[in-house]
């Protein structure tokens, strides 16, 4: 395995940050304009009430982040919070390091006194079902997440 670090993101990291999001969103078929991105990234380095972002770094800079959001849920008795993005340059992917960064972010979301930590994963994406199978993360088939947008007219 490939040996990393892995460290809270600030707001200095932005210029290296964006293209990662924007790989990330290119893979998952996310449309927005880098503005709306950095808009949307922003907040999570400045205030750790909504949420953090970490980098991964390795010998050849940053290969990837992983963003965490936060909530709260009365049925889990707590606070929890989400992997909202999660990405690692194909190139560095397969080694073990997305296990590394799970374990890291549970640790670090401890110190948040975070009861439990979800993720969405397409239903396609087998290959990711499996490995978070495989740290724990278990489908809640009783349920499906649905969305609406605020702002759109019902």
């Amino acid at each position: 395995m490939t040996n990393v670090e892995i460290e809270m993101a600030t707001p200095q990291y932005l210029a290296d940050l964006l293209p990662l999001v924007r790989a990330y969103h290119d893979f998952e078929e996310i449309r927005m304009s880098d503005t709306q991105r950095l808009e949307a990234i922003r907040p999570l380095l400045v205030n750790d009430a909504l949420g953090c972002i970490w980098l991964i770094r390795a010998r050849q800079g940053i290969i990837g982040y992983i963003a965490i959001t936060f909530g709260y849920s009365i049925e889990l008795r707590g606070r929890d919070a989400y992997v909202d993005e999660f990405f690692i340059r194909q190139s560095s992917r397969g080694s073990g390091l997305g296990s590394k960064v799970i374990a890291h972010i549970r640790s670090e979301l401890a110190k948040y006194r975070v009861v439990a930590l979800h993720l969405e994963v397409a239903k396609t994406n087998e290959r990711a079902q499996h490995f978070y199978s495989s740290l724990g993360f278990m489908a809640r088939n009783r349920y499906e997440l649905m969305t609406v947008d605020i702002d759109a007219d019902v």
